[in-house]
């Protein structure tokens, strides 16, 4: 493997080969299978309630349970907990989850099979604090964190305890962040210091985790402590997840983009995917990404890359030439699909984000509105709304008397052969055959390609057309298709966010366009492209909701404050808001998020604007209306129509 490069191949799909690290009777890493894990909600000093979740858990598929320690109690509670689960014949590895306190850590570590540390704040603080260190003022501050941490490596190296060195983006150290940054360098660094003395201390049963509610700096982050790994000849496990995705449709995409991104290039041990919603419900959603897996490394074959054209550490858009509105500094555009469509009137366009109103004879537009409509061999005969554009199969368009907002769809091959074309855009559908023939490529300046793959490995393939195009200094805006058939809802937009998303995470794709057969629906799969490029924050088209998964350190009910400040707020397009149960990860996603909804306390709420306390201790009761005041006091509310 190429010490430069993050991952084994570019093109061909082959598992990222790690150490293997004992937790329990369900070893991690190396030709380990892909393990699915989760975290309880319920309270630690619950012993029954912590049980039964996690029976139910495991009962799903969960195959390590984390528990949250945030204190000496609920460390001592574990052993409770354990005994319980053994009594009723569930062996399943469990794992402390531990912020600000080693004292908690160090007796976890005697109890339970793996310990979860922050070097963000196991022996660091977070105050937002810009601090001037001199090489040896910083190296005085490693001795400090060395004194503090080396008690717990022992103690894991004389139980036989596992560790996972769980980076998180919003709680690195003031220290790391001012030196380093806000950056995935600066999450890889905060790891290493942390894994330097545990290897000083002869100790490797470790798990690494990079983990961000922001998708390009999870990804990039990953990568580049993989690439940081390879340059120390180091190979630890690597455990995945996107903090704070979210619930419902949105976390799901969101987990799919980070998370399969990296599966996409073999990379990954264990993944856990963080969803506001009850534990058990993330680990089919966990199995549905990893379970495409199983048999990838039987594709067929795609040439090799030999050099990138781009940097995997540091997201850049692919530089096009823009035509009509697509590609240049246009946003990606959507396109769907209604070439299947029997009958067409302006209502089947609702689902797409376009309501025509009858007696106003006006059409309403919504912000999920698509760009483009492929009607294959339908005509319409209605008007349409002057943001829309039309694709036709080539044969139809030509056929057209009115050309107005219409453009054709032709294969590579007829592009050269016809001699009636769109003065303004012609949508060419391109295979990786015609990328990687020797002969030039037929383009112009009305050009727009729609790459397409039936390859098992498919984003691989797209990929290595793009790097293709780059090479060649070709411009053409891409749009990105994929083609899914007889898939359940969930796992089409799991699908379809880690094929697409892997790519836009890169800067490439200038729009995405979905086929489907026996999948789910126009609405739907409309939504999902619009959720995808929110995700990877390509386009912004409606709210975002930094959210996290609740554990036993909530303080509020997180599905319900979530839902009530997702129904006050869904209609701020572009607005972010973080909703965190405590502070653990709260203040430091708060800088990721324009207003932030922290528990700090039992039925006690302080409000952020960024990365600033604005009001503490408001109670849960008031505490929606003041988000929504502090909202309004800053210029981001409007009303709902």
């Amino acid at each position: 493997m190429d010490k430069n490069l993050y991952c084994n191949s570019l093109t061909h799909y082959s598992r990222y080969k790690t150490r293997v690290v004992t937790i329990g009777d369900v070893p991690l890493g190396g030709n380990n299978p892909i393990r699915i894990q989760s975290m309880t909600t319920t309270d630690t000093m619950d012993t029954i309630a912590t049980v039964e979740q996690s029976i139910r858990m495991i009962d799903a598929g969960c195959e390590y349970v984390r528990i949250t320690a945030p204190s000496l109690k609920e460390a001592q509670n574990l052993e409770n907990i354990k005994n319980e689960l053994r009594k009723r014949g569930y062996k399943t590895p469990l794992v402390a989850d531990i912020h600000f306190t080693p004292n908690a850590a160090e007796l976890a570590a005697r109890i339970v099979e793996k310990v979860r540390v922050n070097p963000g704040n196991y022996a660091d603080k977070k105050k937002f604090e810009t601090i001037e260190y001199t090489d040896a003022t910083y190296v005085s501050e490693l001795e400090r964190i060395r004194e503090r941490f080396t008690p717990l490596v022992k103690i894991c190296k004389e139980y036989g305890t596992a560790m996972r060195i769980g980076t998180n983006h919003g709680s690195l150290s003031d220290r790391i962040l001012s030196r380093y940054g806000d950056t995935p360098l600066g999450m890889v660094e905060s790891a290493m210091e942390f894994l330097r003395i545990a290897e000083e201390n002869n100790f490797y049963n470790i798990v690494l985790s990079m983990k961000a509610s922001n998708t390009q700096v999870m990804v990039q982050a990953y990568r580049l402590l993989i690439k940081t790994m390879n340059e120390n000849n180091m190979n630890y496990p690597l455990h995945l997840g996107v903090t704070e995705a979210g619930d419902g449709e949105d976390g799901r995409i969101k987990s799919a983009v980070g998370i399969g991104t990296l599966l996409e290039d073999g990379i990954g041990d264990t993944i856990r995917v963080s969803l506001t919603e009850d534990p058990e419900f993330e680990i089919p959603v966990a199995k549905n990404l990893v379970e495409r897996y199983h048999n990838r490394n039987n594709h067929k074959p795609i040439s090799e890359i030999s050099a990138l054209p781009y940097n995997p550490y540091d997201y850049q858009k692919r530089e096009t030439e823009a035509v009509e509105n697509i590609g240049g500094a246009n946003v990606p555009r959507v396109i769907a699909d209604y070439s299947d469509k029997k009958v067409l009137s302006p209502a089947n366009f609702f689902a797409v984000g376009y309501n025509y109103s009858v007696p106003l004879d006006k059409w309403n537009l919504s912000d999920l509105a698509c760009d483009y409509i492929f009607l294959g061999d339908n005509i319409i005969d209605f008007e349409i709304p002057g943001t829309l554009g039309l694709i036709y199969n080539y044969k139809v368009w030509n056929s057209l008397n009115d050309k107005t907002r219409c453009f054709p769809l032709l294969s590579y091959s007829d592009y050269g052969k016809v001699k009636n074309k769109s003065e303004k855009l012609n949508f060419i559908s391109v295979a990786i055959n015609d990328v990687m023939c020797d002969s030039p490529l037929v383009y112009d300046n009305t050009t727009v390609f729609v790459f397409e793959t039936e390859n098992q490995h498919g984003m691989a393939e797209q990929r290595r057309m793009f790097v293709e195009l780059m090479n060649k200094k070709i411009n053409v805006p891409i749009i990105i298709k994929r083609d899914y058939k007889e898939l359940s809802e969930e796992k089409f937009q799991l699908h379809a966010s880690t094929d697409v998303g892997a790519l836009l995470l890169d800067g490439m794709g200038e729009g995405v366009f979905f086929t489907q057969n026996n999948c789910t629906s126009t609405k739907n799969i409309n939504s999902t492209a619009f959720g995808i490029l929110q995700a990877t924050r390509t386009r912004i088209s409606k709210t975002e909701y930094i959210s996290c998964p609740s554990c036993g350190r909530t303080l509020f009910d997180l599905q319900e404050t979530t839902a009530k400040i997702r129904n006050r707020t869904d209609h701020l397009k572009g607005v972010k808001i973080g909703i965190m149960g405590c502070i653990v990860n709260g203040p430091g996603e708060m800088a990721d998020a324009d207003y932030g909804y922290v528990g700090t306390g039992i039925g006690k709420i302080t409000l952020y604007k960024g990365r600033e306390v604005v009001e503490r201790n408001i109670s849960s009761e008031k505490a929606v209306d003041a988000l929504i005041e502090l909202i309004k006091k800053h210029g981001d509310w409007v009303e709902k129509e």
